[in-house]
């Protein structure tokens, strides 16, 4: 079954801890220095808040699906929706380790979908093609344009955020 997915940047991440934990009635299942993550069933979401040094508010939307199978049903329906499709297989970012596609909405709002494969050790991957400030990491060639160009010390898009 796949899960709704929405990140947020947030100013405090602390205080966004305890204001989320008591909204969702349920701590968060990753906590991380500059991350947190819950993984709720009613409603059934992914909730992610970071705190890394973008501007406080929605990030990205998403959809992540159970199977690899369920990715490329997606990716086909992004491609018949118009939007330019970014494959970012093998991610490394938000602590885990995913295949991904991203694009954006006639809006401009950045849409993520993505499998999670497993864990990561890293918020973004150390080794991967960062932009200058080193802080953020995804592919560079076909990607597409963002609506507005953010901080580059933040993640996951392809649009010179990260991961």
């Amino acid at each position: 079954m796949n899960r709704f997915h929405v990140h947020l940047n947030v100013a405090d991440l602390a205080t966004s801890i305890r204001f989320y934990t008591e909204l969702f009635a349920a701590p968060p299942t990753v906590v991380k220095g500059d991350y947190a993550k819950w993984m709720l069933d009613d409603p059934r979401v992914n909730f992610a808040i970071s705190n890394t040094g973008r501007a406080p508010g929605v990030d990205h939307l998403g959809i992540q699906v159970e199977r690899a199978d369920e990715l490329s049903e997606l990716g086909r329906r992004l491609d018949a929706a118009g939007g330019e499709v970014l494959p970012e297989p093998g991610a490394i970012c938000c602590y885990a380790n995913s295949d991904k596609m991203w694009t954006h909405d006639p809006q401009g709002t950045r849409w993520e979908t993505f499998h999670t494969l497993g864990e990561a050790t890293s918020y973004y991957a150390a080794d991967a093609s960062c932009d200058s400030e080193g802080a953020s990491c995804s592919p560079r060639a076909g990607q597409p344009a963002p609506a507005a160009r953010a901080s580059a010390a933040a993640c996951c898009a392809p649009s010179s955020s990260c991961c």
